[in-house]
């Protein structure tokens, strides 16, 4: 008996392996979802390792070199008390990056959660849940992000709670909608038939088969985030010295834009190629999980 089951097993195993190799084919089967998934490859990287990578240090300040352009000496130049933009462009991307990709998965979560609970219980329950969704979705966000920031203080982890509370909404109602077509499912019945409870068919059984939008929409929050963040520091309620972001330096930018103009170039144009580059590849993830787009 258990050489026959052991055949099967391993069958089943190769199977979901294939099934894996062949999504992956499919999200990197452009050349531009590769470029643009080495990119974000490569400035991650760059951020992790920003202290060997750095040619200055941080807290390092040149007055000899004041507002320098850039040039052999400093890549990016030089910003208003000689401290190399290059560097700050590094250790920026940390708090950047972390802060989109920890507010994202944390708005999944929360969203994933609300919209599990509405679309599987119904009735009460969704009506609760998806009220406050909707005035979660009829508040301007940016106000309730300045006033939360004001409010809270502006520390990387309060952004990314801040960021994360104002997000949550999309994915519970993509969650909601996708487990509203799923909780009468052939298999979601025989798992209430066996007394399997509510909570343990929700994410054992309805969510398995639903998570593929909010992997999707996962990854665009991320770019979100980071447009968010630099948005919060940009208008002076986000991060804070000792602290730097993208955004806090377009931010120290604005007064030095006619005659320094690549202190908001280099920022600028790192926060716009790396959300361009996370929305290429959540475009392919979209379209690798779409099941009308196999060929």
């Amino acid at each position: 008996m258990a050489l026959a089951t052991e055949p099967k097993a391993s069958e089943a195993v190769a199977v979901v392996s294939r099934q894996r190799v062949s999504v992956f084919r499919k999200i990197f089967r452009r050349p531009i979802t590769i470029l643009a998934a080495a990119f974000i490859l490569v400035v991650a990287l760059a951020a992790i390792f920003a202290p060997w990578i750095a040619p200055y240090t941080l807290n390092n300040p040149d007055l000899n070199a004041m507002l320098a352009p850039p040039g052999i000496h400093h890549l990016m130049g030089t910003d208003d008390v000689g401290i190399d933009l290059f560097t700050e462009v590094l250790y920026g991307g940390r708090i950047s990056l972390s802060v989109g990709v920890i507010s994202a998965l944390v708005a999944v979560i929360i969203g994933g959660t609300i919209g599990s609970l509405a679309g599987y219980f119904g009735g009460w329950v969704d009506e609760i849940l998806m009220r406050v969704t909707d005035v979660g979705l009829s508040v301007p966000s940016l106000f309730i992000i300045l006033g939360l920031s004001a409010v809270l203080g502006a520390t990387p982890v309060t952004i990314v709670e801040i960021i994360s509370l104002t997000s949550w909404m999309y994915p519970a109602r993509l969650i909601r909608s996708r487990i509203l077509n799923l909780r009468n499912a052939d298999y979601v019945d025989a798992a209430r038939m066996v007394g399997c409870r509510s909570g343990r068919i929700i994410f054992r059984h309805i969510l398995p088969n639903a998570i593929s939008p909010l992997i999707v929409n996962c990854t665009l929050l991320v770019g979100q985030a980071i447009v968010l963040e630099s948005v919060m520091s940009f208008l002076g309620a986000g991060i804070q010295p000792p602290h730097i972001s993208w955004g806090f330096l377009l931010n120290q930018a604005q007064s030095y834009v006619s005659n320094a103009p690549w202190l908001a170039i280099f920022p600028g144009l790192m926060i716009f190629l790396v959300v361009l580059c996370i929305n290429v590849v959540g475009d392919a993830v979209r379209d690798s999980l779409d099941a009308r787009n196999d060929k």
